[in-house]
């Protein structure tokens, strides 16, 4: 998969900023979060993460189309300004599902090892992403309850 240079414009920090775990960053945590990450491109059939492989990171897609599919089937189609992988920043659980290029996608990819570099030296951002977590997980008990 080839690498590119990520233009870290403002819409690609915007796209950062409406992902809840990073929603309550700062314009200049966001912009540390995004040097940090790495630019990827995938041609039509990649398989950009497979189920059941260790989650390795998080991915915002910048533009293109991707299906997420488990065992074969269908589950969404995701475009620009989507996100898969956020909880591959704190754990070490495998993929639950396949993420297929259906045409040519590019995608920022944030390792768990970049992120972690970044938020060992920020402890208000992840004071802010730990506090959304719990709210999402919150929400998720009500729902099941």
């Amino acid at each position: 998969m080839p690498v590119f240079e990520a233009k870290i414009d403002g819409a690609t920090l915007k796209m950062l900023q409406n992902v809840p775990i990073f929603s309550g960053l700062s314009e200049r945590q966001l912009r540390h979060l995004a040097k940090d990450s790495m630019g990827r491109e995938f041609k039509v059939g990649d398989t950009v993460v497979k189920q059941g492989e260790k989650g390795l990171g998080f991915y915002l897609l910048l533009d293109g189309h991707v299906e997420v599919r488990r065992k074969g089937r269908k589950l969404a189609t995701l475009g620009p300004g989507h996100f898969f992988g956020e909880m591959a920043l704190f754990d070490d659980q495998p993929r639950s599902a396949d993420v297929i290029a259906i045409e040519p996608t590019r995608c920022l990819v944030l390792s768990k090892w970049e992120f972690w570099g970044v938020a060992m030296g920020e402890p208000r951002m992840l004071r802010g992403m730990l506090g959304e977590m719990a709210r999402r997980l919150s929400n998720t008990d009500q729902a099941l309850s």
